[in-house]
């Protein structure tokens, strides 16, 4: 981390053009060579410093009039400077992360007063969380765009000459028809394709904006809700874990083992880890891994990607394959229609000269001679005019806007047209199963525990089905249910009962809700001292609590067949602890197996006690653990799923289904959803990659 810091104050050379955004964001420092130069820079600050104190040097700073009438002890340029330069003494100066949350006048454990006269205050004196909007480009704008096709172009230089020598020869109005056909042509086409492409960005606008609609959950006023990113104030405490965007700048709290990708705003692909010692959070980037509690500082335009969002214009877009390869043809067409045009132009014209010069009267040129030479150029553009497909942007611009005007209908707008063509031509989808051919909204339907399987329904007591169980063991189920999770379970403003977290966690919970647990009480009673959170890769989840009797204790969960095999021990229906023998193992894998053959979703509960003196830096211990048991969690599929496999594979195209889950579970889902035929191929990853080369084009065909 030092050497991190290091780095950043070393002198760097410029760097390229399409690297500038990064070197901006790294907060970039001249170097003053000359004593004079240096001098220069130390004056200029002080006149800063004079215009507005927040720019003052930290010894000098005081908090603006209005921001201590407001009852804050900094101003939001102030706070804003803190974060933009990873300032870690300013950071000290002000008190560190706890000075700063006084200054705010907010707490880790409440947050900020929902009172709206205390809200409209913040607004007031530190902003609100929204970026500047570009406006929306006008219809003419567009007729201006769509009058830049080069086909057209040629068609109005045509029309033009048209128009001329039509009146010249022929004289007005019969003389104008051909070329007021042809500008006809060209604004039926402009106004057909400005209209389109205007509506297509009203609607892209809206979709924009609920793109955008990000909620996050935040603490007020003691209560843990879901809010809009553009709700947050400077103040409030957000709660983030893997897979979310950070919403504002902001200062790491509290929380485990948190790395945040800061890809889009530095450029750099390595994860950055942050703690009480790097607590600097930047809009924008994403948590890859960890928890935490984040204090935000800055929001709105004063963001590191308000100011990089400022730099940039929207780009306009781009061409679709198919216009691409059609404006291509029409070019090649109208550019041979072209030469054709000259070429009969120049053979008329000479043939015009040869007759002048064997009636030796080309040196006496009459105005029927000039008529004549008009009606040999209207031939040419009649060539030109002809050859140019003028049809072909109009249709294109038609059929375009009638594909995205059907998958409206069906409820898809489609962000870029190209991506209708490249779907026309699709031949296998493969989807994800989570949330896309399920619902995501999951519950435990059965539980296998100290190896009783029950059937889980919510209509029914719960509580009574391991009635017969150890008291020990249902407060050992609890413990892990309630401390190995990245769930809470709170009372909201109504006083409801509220579970919020993942529909996994939610499931979970649930059920220890549903068993007579008491969330608040569980988590009271023990300290976290570390947590591993779950990912895709390690398929597991992991924290270690210190008991009330000072006893250390590491619990975890994750895919059932993983965390059976770190198993050693399982609680026994007497509530002991007991070696895992080979009945034992065959028993739960068949468990598993079941329970993945009815679509169900499995996790394997467990726990090991830990050494004394565990500290969080120390790693929580991935074997020897005892196996509490095994959950079933059912996630319905979609309907219309399977009709909509159907009507793909009538259109010869092949669904496949991509997913992390038990490859029995994937199986039985598979089958539900009509992607797994008879003679269908369900295969692992790590299988997979062990196939040749060769053998892997034999089996693509048939996986499923």
């Amino acid at each position: 981390m030092a050497q991190g810091r290091r780095r950043r104050q070393e002198p760097q050379a410029p760097l390229p053009l399409h690297r500038q955004p990064r070197q901006a964001l790294r907060g970039r420092r001249h170097e003053a060579d000359q004593p004079g130069e240096a001098a220069c820079c130390c004056a200029c600050f002080k006149g800063c410093a004079s215009v507005h104190p927040c720019l003052a040097p930290q010894s000098e700073y005081t908090v603006p009039a209005a921001v201590k009438a407001a009852g804050y002890g900094i101003c939001a340029e102030e706070l804003s400077s803190v974060v933009e330069s990873h300032d870690i003494k300013k950071l000290k100066a002000h008190g560190g992360t706890e000075g700063l949350l006084s200054k705010v006048s907010t707490s880790e454990s409440d947050g900020v007063s929902t009172s709206k006269d205390k809200l409209a205050s913040r607004q007031e004196i530190f902003g609100i969380n929204k970026f500047a909007e570009t406006e929306a480009r006008s219809f003419w704008v567009f007729v201006w765009e769509a009058l830049q096709d080069m086909t057209l172009m040629i068609l109005a230089a045509c029309a033009f000459f048209s128009l001329v020598v039509g009146i010249a020869t022929e004289g007005w109005p019969k003389g104008a028809h051909d070329g007021l056909g042809i500008v006809a042509s060209i604004l039926l086409v402009v106004f057909v394709t400005a209209t389109s492409d205007y509506r297509q960005s009203l609607q892209f606008k809206d979709l924009d904006k609920e793109k955008k609609k990000i909620t996050v959950q935040v603490t007020r006023s003691g209560y843990r809700q879901k809010l809009s990113i553009y709700e947050l104030l400077v103040g409030d405490i957000v709660h983030l874990s893997i897979g979310d965007q950070v919403p504002a700048d902001g200062l790491f709290v509290s929380g485990f083992s948190l790395l945040i990708n800061e890809s889009s705003l530095t450029g750099e692909s390595e994860p950055v880890a942050v703690n009480a010692e790097n607590p600097f959070l930047l809009s924008g980037t994403k948590v890859q891994d960890g928890s935490c509690k984040m204090l935000v500082t800055t929001v709105g335009m004063r963001t590191q990607w308000g100011k990089l969002m400022a730099t940039l214009s929207e780009g306009g877009d781009d061409e679709t394959p198919l216009q691409v390869k059609l404006n291509g043809v029409a070019t090649i067409i109208g550019k041979i229609g072209l030469v054709f045009a000259v070429v009969t132009f120049a053979v008329l014209t000479e043939s015009l000269f040869r007759r002048k010069i064997m009636d030796g009267s080309y040196l006496s040129w009459s105005g029927d001679d000039a008529l004549e030479l008009l009606e040999f150029f209207a031939i040419a553009v009649t060539i030109v005019v002809v050859a140019v497909p003028e049809g072909l942007p109009l249709a294109v611009t038609l059929s375009l806007a009638f594909a995205m005007k059907k998958m409206m209908n069906d409820k898809a707008l489609v962000r870029h047209l190209a991506a209708c063509e490249t779907m026309g031509s699709a031949t296998s989808i493969c989807s994800d199963k989570t949330g896309t051919l399920t619902t995501n909204h999951m519950t435990v339907v059965k539980a296998c525990i100290c190896g009783k399987i029950k059937e889980v329904d919510k209509s029914s007591n719960t509580k009574s089905l391991f009635s017969e169980l150890p008291d020990s063991v249902m407060t050992m189920l609890s413990q892990s249910i309630f401390n190995n999770t990245g769930g809470d379970v709170v009372i909201n403003q109504d006083g409801k009962r509220e579970i919020l977290g993942t529909p996994t966690e939610t499931a979970i919970l649930e059920l220890g809700l549903s068993l007579g647990g008491d969330f608040q009480a569980v988590r009271k009673a023990t300290t976290l001292l570390k947590v591993e959170p779950f990912n895709s890769a390690k398929k597991r989840m992991g924290v270690v609590i210190q008991l009330p009797g000072g006893a250390f204790r590491a619990h975890c969960k994750g895919a059932s067949e993983i965390i059976l095999a770190s198993c050693s021990k399982y609680l026994n229906d007497q509530g002991n602890a007991v070696p895992l023998d080979s009945a034992t193992i065959a028993h739960l894998n068949a468990t598993i197996e079941s329970f993945a053959n009815e679509a169900l979703r499995t996790l394997c509960l467990a726990y090991i006690e830990v050494a004394q003196g565990f500290s969080a830096n120390d790693a929580i211990p991935e074997e020897g653990y005892t196996c509490i048991g095994i959950v079933g969690i059912k996630d319905p599929v979609r309907p219309g799923v399977k009709e909509s496999v159907a009507i793909c594979r009538s259109a010869g195209i092949t669904v496949r289904m991509v997913t992390g889950d038990n490859i029995n579970t994937a199986k039985a889902i598979a089958r539900e959803c009509g992607i797994l035929t008879e003679g269908g191929l369900a295969i692992e990853g790590p299988d997979f990659r062990t196939k040749s080369a060769e053998e892997m084009f034999k089996l693509i065909p048939k996986i499923q």
